[in-house]
Order: C-alpha cells, then structure tokens, then sequence
C-alpha cells in the first residue's frame, strides 16, 4: 500500500477508541495542555498521555513543549492536512460529549483570562489602531501571519480569522498561556504560541506572508537585527507591519529611527502613519522586500 493509504488506516485504527475520539475533537479547537486535558476528561494523566502518544504516531495531532508545559494541537499544516481535515470534519457537530468537554476546557481557559493584567490602552485608542490594521487586510490578504511581540494575543484574536495560520511569538511565558486562553475562548483554532527572540525566531527562512513586529523594536538594542530577522521570514510579496507605541515621544523622531533602521535591512518604508491622527498613540509602518535592481541593456 502507498505510505498515505497505510497512514489513514493508522488514523482510523487510533479514533477506533471513544476518549481519543473526545481528545481528538478538543485539540482541533487549539492548544491543550496535558493537566487541562485530563482535568476535563476526568482520567489519570498516565491514561490520557497513552492516548495522546496514539493520535501524535498516526499524525492527527502534534506535541510541542512551551516552557514548563506540554501542549498538544491539530496540525494547522503538514504532510496529509487535507486527508486530517477531511478526518476532523466527519466529527459531529452536534454530539454532546463534545459541547461539555469544550464548555468545560472553556472554564478553565476563562478563569486563566479573567487573571489577565489589563490592557494599557484605552478603548478609543484600541479602536483607531484595530480599524487601521483592518484596513490593511483589505488590501492585502495577511496569509500565514506572525506576530513578534503578541503578548496577550490581542492582535491575533483580532487577525488570526483573516489569516491562514497565525503564530504568536513572546519572550514572557505567562504572557503566552494568558494569549492560548483568549484564543480558545474566542474559537480560533489557525492560532499557535511559540517562545520566541524576536532576533532569532524558531521559524524557516519565507515561511510567512505577514510579520508584525508588535511594538518591540524600542526594547532591542539591535533593532536592525531584529528586523532582518522578521525579513528572513517574509515570503516575495510579503510585508512587515512595524507598530511602535508613541509614550512621550514626538512621532517624528520614531518615524525618522525606522527610516535609518529599514534603509540598513534594504526594506522599503512607507509613510507610518499615526494612531489616532491627532495626539497620536501609536506609530503604524509598513516595510517590504525592495525590488532587485534591474541592469540596463
């Protein structure tokens, strides 16, 4: 039999059994810890990690380690995804099962997000930068997106369904788990979290059509650094959206030290634009590849 054949029937051997079935049907709506995954079904931690290693051989989900956790997920992408799709969209909708493991794991998400430190923003400034993020995805599908800098996840929950795949990438682990907790409650399954240095990240050269750099660049001592990492990523026709808060600081100025950071990374910067136009709270700038130049015949 071809290898693909063979895997399917592995599939179908490993859903073959009701609590990998219940386990399989929580890790397609996002990233699940081994505790949060007993605690809903009820067993030992042994007995649900014997099911979890089944699904990881037969590749219906993933294992991946995220500081002192284990987290497990349906593969967004990978080898045989349409076959995996095909697998999780012949789960019933309407099982009950189901509903009650997802409003329980909804529980445990919901009191991890209630301990969440607030947002420094207020609501009108929120609203100026999420309408002006918006605007960008209309021109310009996002694709595979990467938020450098994601914190709490305020910005993949409000991007991640107009993207493929969207992975959160922050140095602060409770920062990471408080951003799962957001993204399950607010049902984006596309979205991962990963630990990450924002001048070297755990990611292939051109892996994605969108970078955002969320307001990191004034924390690096090398920012320029930090950017040709995010250009590493970017696929041809990709673009890079720089945020920057503003503080105390003229708009000008931050304008002026991107300019001198992109024309080093040899990317292309538009005009940033300020957030709210009037006593600006943020920096929005958008950097692309710049063309090859073209020799004269």
């Amino acid at each position: 039999m071809k290898p693909a054949t063979q895997q399917l029937i592995n599939q179908l051997k490993a859903l073959a059994d009701p609590v990998r079935v219940r386990l399989m049907a929580l890790c397609a709506r996002g990233e699940c810890s081994v505790s949060e995954l007993t605690q809903v079904l009820g067993l030992s931690q042994p007995r649900v990690s014997q099911h979890l290693k089944a699904l990881c051989d037969s590749g219906l989900i993933e294992r991946f380690r995220d500081g002192h956790f284990v987290y497990y997920r349906a593969p967004v992408r990978g080898g045989n995804a349409l076959a995996r799709r095909r697998l999780l969209a012949l789960l019933p909708d309407d099982e009950p099962q189901f509903e009650q493991d997802a409003e329980r794991i909804r529980e445990l998400r919901g009191a991890l997000a209630a301990d969440a430190a607030p947002a420094n923003d207020t609501e009108a400034q929120s609203r100026a930068l999420h309408r002006a993020l918006l605007e960008l995805t209309v021109s310009r599908p996002l694709g595979d997106l990467i938020d450098v800098g994601c914190g709490q996840g305020r910005l993949l929950k409000l991007l991640a369904s107009r993207s493929q795949r969207a992975v959160g990438v922050d140095i602060d682990a409770d920062a990471r788990r408080f951003a799962r907790a957001e993204l399950l409650l607010a049902g984006l399954p596309n979205c991962t979290l990963r630990k990450g240095d924002m001048h070297s990240l755990p990611f292939g050269d051109s892996e994605f059509d969108t970078v955002i750099l969320d307001d990191v660049l004034d924390a690096s001592e090398r920012p320029v650094d930090a950017i040709n990492e995010a250009k590493r990523l970017l696929r041809r026709g990709g673009r890079i959206l720089v945020l920057s808060s503003v503080g105390g600081r003229p708009a000008e100025d931050i304008a002026k030290s991107l300019a001198a950071w992109c024309m080093q990374a040899h990317l292309r910067l538009a005009t940033p634009r300020s957030i709210p136009t009037q006593s600006p709270h943020w920096l929005l700038a958008v950097l692309t590849l710049a063309e090859p130049a073209t020799v004269a015949a």
